[in-house]
């Protein structure tokens, strides 16, 4: 659904000025509708509260081979060949763990677009269905989304369907919850945490 309406705004923008003022048209603000939900809100602090257990899960573990890192190049020299070999391989093995536990949890198609595809998915679903469904209703052509990085410019208010959208999901246009971190995909890079590799050997 919202790639259909980023493709009708992508259209929009290559279509003659004159076919627009032929059309009839509408915007929505997302921010504003998704902050109008509470149980979008609520689902964002769950989703929250799964990515911060999964990086302290990450830090701990990164911490104990950073540990383990320095043990052995304390006291590599003073062990034989073999073992020094076999601790090596064992510290290179831990470290490949690390990392692959890193892509688990926040690499693409990993636990958080899982995890944030089953909070927000349904919820973001029936919002778009919604807008699609006015659209329909209205008979607008085009309905463009002027949140975030739109590149809507400018958009009067009497054109602006959000609070429809708002009240046909069953909530009080106007009545805001707390702003949601990821308020526009389930696959939006800039709610991915930030999972530094383990640092290279010194």
């Amino acid at each position: 659904m919202k790639h259909r309406l980023a493709i009708i705004i992508a259209l929009a923008a290559m279509l003659p000025i004159g076919c627009l003022q032929a059309q009839k048209y509408a915007c929505v603000n997302t921010d504003y509708i998704f902050k109008s939900i509470p149980d979008y809100a609520t689902a964002q602090k769950r989703l929250d509260k799964y990515v911060a257990d999964w990086q302290a899960e990450l830090d701990q573990k990164q911490h104990e081979v950073e540990s383990l890192r320095a043990t052995y190049e304390q006291e590599s020299y003073l062990l034989p060949d073999n073992l020094r070999q076999r601790r090596k391989d064992d510290l290179d093995t831990r470290a490949q763990e690390v990392r692959e536990l890193q892509r688990q949890r926040f690499g693409v198609g990993g636990d958080l677009d899982k995890k944030r595809a089953e909070l927000l998915g349904p919820i973001q679903e029936r919002v778009y269905s919604t807008i699609e469904r006015i659209a329909h209703e209205k008979s607008y052509a085009f309905v463009f989304d002027r949140a975030g990085n739109a590149t809507v410019l400018f958009a009067s208010e009497k054109y602006d369907i959000s609070n429809q959208v708002i009240e046909l999901l069953g909530y009080k246009a106007g009545a805001t919850t707390q702003e949601p971190s990821a308020p526009k995909t389930a696959k939006s890079s800039s709610s991915r945490p930030s999972n530094p590799e383990l640092k290279p050997r010194r």
